[in-house]
C-alpha cells in the first residue's frame, strides 16, 4: 500500500485528499499539513481515513510519497526534506521548476536517494505528444492561454502595468512573450507553460500568449508543437474552480490519474 502525505489542503489539495480516502486502489493517506486551521477542520470531517495532521518533518517518517498541493513557495519546503527521507515526489506548483537551481537541486537529491519526482501534466492536454516530439528536433511550442478577467487578477504583470482587464469588450493579447517570462508574469495562472517547457523544449524556448477574454466562463489552452515529426495542436477548454477561478477543475483530475497511474502496475501512455 503506497502510504501519501498531503501538504497544502486547498481547493486541489482537498480533491486529492477525498480521492485518497475513496477511489484510489493502492494508497491510502496517511497525512496532511495545512497552515489553515480552517481547512483541516472541514476536510478531516468528511474524511473517513482520518489523516494525521503533522509538521512536514513529520510527515516524511511517515509516507512513501509527498504530494505538494500548497504554492510554489512551499515546493523546496515540501520536496526536500522529502526526497533527504527517501520520499518520493509529487509536485503540483510545477511553476517553481523554471527556477534551474531549485530544478537542478531537486534533481539530484532525488537521483542521490533512488527517489522519483512526478510532475501531473495539469490542465493541459498533449504532454505524452510533446515528450515523444522531443525525442527528434522540435522546431516550435507555443501556448496560447485565454481566460475570463477574474481568472487573471492581481496577476503581477497586470497590476505592473496597471491593466484594467474590466476594460475590455472582446478578447485582447496581453502578454506575449517566452514561458519563463509568463510564469514570472502570472505565476498562479500558468503552471502549464512550465510543464510543457520541462516536456518539451525548455523554458527559453517555449512561446506563451496571454489572453483576456470577457465574454469566456472558461480556461482555454491551445497548444501548437511543430518539429522534425510534423505537427500537432491540442485545444482544452477548462471549467475553473468556483472557489479558486485561476485554477481549473482538470489540473485536480490530473493529479488524482497521475497517483492512480503510480499505484498501478499497469503503466499507460509515453
Amino acid at each position: 500500500m503506497l502510504r501519501v502525505g498531503v501538504v497544502g489542503c486547498g481547493a486541489i489539495g482537498s480533491i486529492i485528499c477525498r480521492a485518497l480516502d475513496k477511489d484510489i486502489e493502492g494508497a491510502e493517506l496517511v497525512a496532511i499539513h495545512e497552515h489553515h486551521t480552517e481547512n483541516i477542520e472541514s476536510l478531516c470531517a468528511e474524511l473517513s481515513c482520518k489523516p494525521g495532521v503533522m509538521k512536514i518533518s513529520e510527515m516524511v517518517k511517515e509516507v512513501d510519497l509527498v504530494v505538494e498541493s500548497a504554492s510554489a513557495i512551499a515546493v523546496p519546503q515540501a520536496a526536500i526534506p522529502a526526497l533527504k527521507s527517501g520520499c518520493d515526489v509529487m509536485i503540483m506548483s510545477v511553476g517553481a521548476l523554471v527556477d534551474r537551481q531549485l530544478l537542478d537541486a531537486l534533481v539530484n537529491l532525488a537521483r542521490k536517494q533512488n527517489c522519483r519526482i512526478f510532475l501531473p501534466s495539469g490542465a493541459v492536454a498533449g504532454i505524452d505528444g510533446i515528450k515523444s516530439a522531443s525525442v527528434a528536433p522540435v522546431h516550435s511550442v507555443t501556448l496560447t492561454t485565454t481566460k475570463p478577467p477574474k481568472g487573471l487578477a492581481g496577476a503581477p504583470y497586470v497590476v505592473a502595468n496597471d491593466i484594467d482587464l474590466d476594460s475590455f469588450d472582446r478578447p485582447e493579447v496581453i502578454f506575449d512573450g517566452t514561458a519563463i517570462e509568463a510564469v514570472r508574469a502570472f505565476p498562479a495562472n500558468v503552471n502549464v507553460a512550465a510543464c510543457i517547457s520541462l516536456a518539451g523544449v525548455g523554458v527559453d524556448r517555449t512561446r506563451v500568449k496571454i489572453v483576456v477574454d470577457p465574454g469566456s466562463n472558461r480556461n482555454r489552452h491551445e497548444i501548437e508543437v511543430i518539429g522534425d515529426f510534423g505537427r500537432f495542436a491540442s485545444v482544452v477548454e477548462n471549467i475553473p474552480f468556483p472557489e479558486n477561478p485561476r485554477t481549473s477543475y482538470l489540473a485536480a483530475l490530473s493529479a488524482v490519474a497521475t497517483l492512480k497511474k503510480i499505484a498501478s502496475p499497469l503503466q499507460i501512455g509515453t
